[in-house]
């Protein structure tokens, strides 16, 4: 394959990270943060098209790397259909079901839309996106609920969950598809899979309020009481879906979700943080245990991974709690960038076939 000079980018709620990769390495990185008096002017997510691109392509100019000069384009998967992970050229069939909204609203949405616009105005440029949130390996026992009406989604840190297992796997030179791996992703959100010989099949729903609480999520809740609230009257469904993501957790038991306040906080003598922190720790150690199960306890190892790993006492306490079940391997930070770069460099020294979506 032809030496490829790739730009990575990954939109979030407030900032916009762009990477420029060659030979192999990050020759560019940067973290572009939005004001909320900037995004205040913005309707929706998508009404951001245009200024987002305008700030990527502003700091690829300063740093005299033209859009001419990128022949890949790797992007942030967004809320699309269910997909397997792997890698996927970004074409008219995502877009189109991006731009429909039908699966949902995320700052993620941005990232296709963003690379198949810059890629269609560079001759022989592809966009490509890989492991999105929606990926999905669920198998049939995991994705059943107990009413008919109701199945359970995959929507998790795919990205992050196997670019971790895959370095783990690398590292003690064994195939990735030849483990099993608890893979816990302890971030603004938290996700636990159970990694089967290189699928996840069952995980938490990370976007939608299953399993433990985060910083900013509620976890599960008690149904019958979250029935009862949702016709009190007293909540409308938007603030009822923000109780849920955004303003649970942390946030909603101790007014922030900044995880060094909380920290401080509690070493401080602050009972309630040091209680939360200790619940956190709690069910997060609950959903392991839980995974473990999926395979009969026949774990390789579990893997902590995410912001939050950094946390040296949460992950003590964590380790504590389910040690006995396999080894345990801390991989702290999630590097989104270089996740979305290894795998399009998979695909480009034909380690990975290309996927389509349709």
């Amino acid at each position: 394959m032809k030496e490829t000079k790739v730009l990575a980018i990954n939109p979030g709620s407030t900032s916009t990270k762009i990477a420029v990769y060659q030979n192999k390495k990050c020759v560019f990185l940067k973290t572009i943060r939005h004001s909320a008096e900037e995004l205040a002017q913005y309707e929706t997510i998508y009404d951001q098209f245009a200024f987002r691109k305008k700030m990527i392509l502003k700091e690829l100019g300063a740093e005299n790397i033209g859009p001419g000069a990128v022949n890949v384009i790797v992007a942030r998967g967004g809320l699309t259909k269910p997909l397997e992970s792997g890698v996927y050229e970004v074409n008219q069939a995502m877009i189109d079901d991006i731009n429909s909204r039908q699966y949902g609203m995320h700052a993620s949405n941005l990232a296709p839309l963003l690379a198949y616009d810059l890629a269609s105005k560079i001759p022989n440029t592809q966009a490509f996106i890989s492991d999105p949130v929606v990926t999905d390996e669920l198998a049939a026992l995991a994705r059943t609920a107990g009413h008919p009406l109701f199945e359970r989604k995959s929507i998790f840190h795919a990205l992050n969950q196997k670019a971790v297992a895959r370095a783990y796997a690398n590292s003690i030179s064994k195939p990735y598809d030849s483990l099993n791996l608890i893979v816990a992703h302890l971030g603004g959100g938290v996700s636990v899979g159970i990694h089967e010989k290189g699928n996840i099949i069952d995980v938490n729903n990370a976007l939608d309020g299953e399993g433990p609480l985060s910083p900013e999520r509620s976890g599960s809740l008690p149904n019958g009481q979250l029935v009862d609230l949702c016709f009190s009257g007293d909540y409308t469904q938007s603030a009822i879906r923000k109780m849920i993501c955004g303003r649970g957790g942390f946030v909603a038991h101790l007014g922030t979700s900044d995880g060094l306040e909380i920290q401080s906080r509690a070493e401080a003598g602050d009972d309630k943080a040091q209680h939360m922190i200790d619940v956190m720790a709690y069910q997060i150690s609950k959903a392991i245990g839980e995974m473990a199960t999926v395979v009969a306890g026949k774990v390789d190892a579990i893997l902590i991974t995410g912001g939050l790993a950094y946390d040296k006492a949460m992950v003590a306490e964590i380790s504590r709690r389910v040690s006995f079940l396999a080894p345990i391997s801390i991989h702290p930070g999630e590097d989104e960038m270089d996740a979305m770069y290894s795998n399009a460099q998979r695909y480009l020294d034909g380690e990975e076939a290309l996927k389509v979506y349709e």
